[in-house]
């Protein structure tokens, strides 16, 4: 689908939703909401703003965002956190838990609906990030505006990021960079609790600069 003032096409496999329940919609609807190509952007526009009211304020929802538990089928061995791409890191519940009593900000995990083959499978959480923060200025001069109509922006992840201090959350230390939805930035709190309770087995962490204005 291609947007009829900022021309961009196709869509983003690194805007999800997992808690948002679309159960209420009739079937058929639902369905609509499914992996697919849609070709009329005006129907895209009233199933975006359908679901709109469902997520947090302010939030873009790109063509490709997903709503609802992840599906499908899982199999080997699961650390206490792991990335199935890039953007998306599931958590089992008992870390979930012990991280929630660091006291870290804003963590939500949201069950799946992952279908394992073995007895006793764990249970795995998806954590939802929501876009917060900016590149600085100092790493990418040109900042193009949003689309007024689709909402997208076409940024290139700079090589060498640097966080703009002032577009930081306070309120939340897993969260996606608004700005290349598909980078996860974690506090250094978040990092410190991971590495504290030995469950940095299957990720990784990068220290990235942070600048004020």
């Amino acid at each position: 689908m291609a947007c009829p003032v900022c021309n961009l096409s196709g869509g983003t496999a690194a805007n999800a939703y997992p808690s948002v329940d679309l159960s209420h919609l009739p079937a058929q609807e639902q369905r609509k909401y499914f992996a697919r190509f849609e070709e009329d952007f005006v129907e895209f526009e009233r199933l975006r703003e359908q679901v709109r009211p469902l997520v947090p304020s302010g939030i873009p929802l790109w063509p490709g965002t997903a709503f609802g538990p992840l599906h499908g089928s899982a199999w080997g061995e699961f650390g206490p956190l792991s990335l199935i791409h890039a953007w998306e890191l599931l958590i089992r519940r008992e870390p979930f838990e012990r991280l929630q009593a660091e006291g870290l900000r804003g963590l939500k995990g949201c069950r799946t609906a992952l279908r394992f083959r073995k007895k006793n499978p764990p249970e795995l959480l998806e954590m939802e990030l929501v876009p917060r923060g900016e590149f600085h200025s100092d790493c990418l001069p040109e900042r193009p505006l949003p689309c007024p109509k689709c909402e997208r922006r076409e940024l290139k992840c700079p090589d060498e990021p640097i966080l703009d201090a002032a577009s930081l959350p306070e309120d939340q230390d897993l969260f996606r960079l608004a700005g290349f939805l598909s980078m996860i930035i974690a506090t250094e709190r978040f990092v410190d609790a991971v590495r504290r309770l030995s469950y940095e087995q299957d990720i990784a962490f990068r220290e990235l600069p942070v600048r004020g204005a």
